[in-house]
């Protein structure tokens, strides 16, 4: 009877902790299969790190994502009805099977009105594709400069000045030069394209800390558009995730501050909606959290950024049967207010990850 006792508290206790770990409500849609879609699985094949873009039609979503973790040959898809469907692996340049790092893509137009897409693939040398026919064709990746990262490019912007780009990216000393050595400290780096993405400045080091190691930029502008704040990933394990704010089109940043815990996590994605919410994926990270490594998201108004604020809620979108292996998150706001996010796991327990795709309305699943 005492062993009864004991074990129903521990439970009650465990599930208490649960519910009360974060000071927001948390929404759990692990098991809404019906909002899940499988983007791409291959048995025994390790897929993840997926980033996407919507084009200007609002429904055709492209996705790009490496065959191993972090590296290897790059898989590309698309979606023609937002999210719902996705194509067969497409036919793509032979030399994106070199690729050694996550890539992400990117929408860039110039000055003239050009539009394309560029895709990133880092370490060094940081190479770039393009596209000027919405994907439909790519050119091989190409060397950009004498210079490599991690993540290259974390987050791609475009500043207030026509076919002006700011994008940011890490790197801790092996890869920023050839034949790097890592150093300990991890650097920010930021970069500039004045030609709607076609070629890219020297990159400069905005930021650099040997005690805390802030990487993975995720930038967001503010709803009025003055500001851009920079939500960083805490790879020492150390501290909570980080943010940085510019007021000035990248050119000077803040010192970083820490993050309450319900935004903590690695690689943070976020789009607003068209209420005005802002919707943050990245993969659960906070000490202690009972998803941590889970595919999660935060709802919230800029000025919680700004302010410290909770924010609404939490929605932990899929748990991960890993304890930290996911959720490199593409973020899609369609037309009808629909939210598409994209991402990689461990899904199945004991099953290779890979890439799925989640279609969702927050006013469907808000909590009450």
């Amino acid at each position: 009877m005492n062993k009864f006792i004991i074990i129903c508290f521990s439970l009650t206790f465990l599930i208490a902790q649960e519910n009360f770990f974060f000071k927001v409500p948390v929404v759990d849609l692990d098991k809404r299969n019906d909002l899940q879609v499988v983007v791409d699985k291959e048995k025994d094949v390790y897929l993840g790190h997926p980033t996407t873009v919507l084009l200007e039609d609002g429904k055709t979503i492209l996705a790009v994502y490496p065959k191993g973790h972090g590296k290897g040959e790059i898989v590309y898809k698309r979606s023609r009805d937002g999210g719902k469907t996705w194509s067969n692996r497409l036919p793509v340049p032979r030399n994106w099977s070199t690729s050694k790092e996550v890539p992400t893509i990117h929408r860039v137009i110039d000055a003239t009105g050009v539009k394309r897409l560029i895709m990133w693939s880092g370490l060094y040398p940081a190479r770039i594709a393009i596209s000027e026919d919405d994907g439909q064709s790519w050119s091989p990746l190409k060397q950009v400069g004498d210079w490599g990262g991690i993540v290259v490019m974390g987050s791609v912007v475009s500043l207030k000045t026509s076919g002006h780009y700011l994008a940011m990216f890490h790197d801790d000393g092996r890869f920023f030069k050839k034949d790097g050595e890592r150093t300990g400290i991890f650097t920010l780096y930021q970069t500039n394209s004045v030609d709607g993405g076609l070629t890219w400045s020297e990159p400069k080091g905005i930021y650099a800390n040997v005690d805390i190691h802030l990487c993975e930029p995720g930038i967001i502008r503010s709803p009025n558009g003055k500001e851009l704040a920079m939500l960083l990933r805490e790879n020492s394990r150390t501290r909570n995730s980080h943010i940085m704010f510019s007021r000035d089109e990248g050119r000077t940043w803040t010192s970083p501050k820490e993050l309450l815990l319900e935004l903590t996590g690695d690689r943070h994605t976020g789009k607003y909606t068209h209420d005005g919410k802002l919707f943050i994926s990245f993969r659960d990270m906070a000490k202690n959290s009972p998803t941590q490594g889970d595919w999660v998201a935060w709802v919230g108004d800029y000025e919680d950024l700004k302010k410290g604020g909770l924010g609404d809620y939490r929605i932990r979108i899929k748990d991960n049967k890993n304890r930290w292996d996911s959720t490199y998150p593409g973020v899609e706001v369609l037309p009808s207010g629909e939210i598409v996010t994209t991402t990689y796991g461990h899904w199945d327990e004991g099953e290779k990850p890979y890439i799925l795709s989640v279609r969702l309305n927050l006013i469907q699943i808000k909590p009450n």
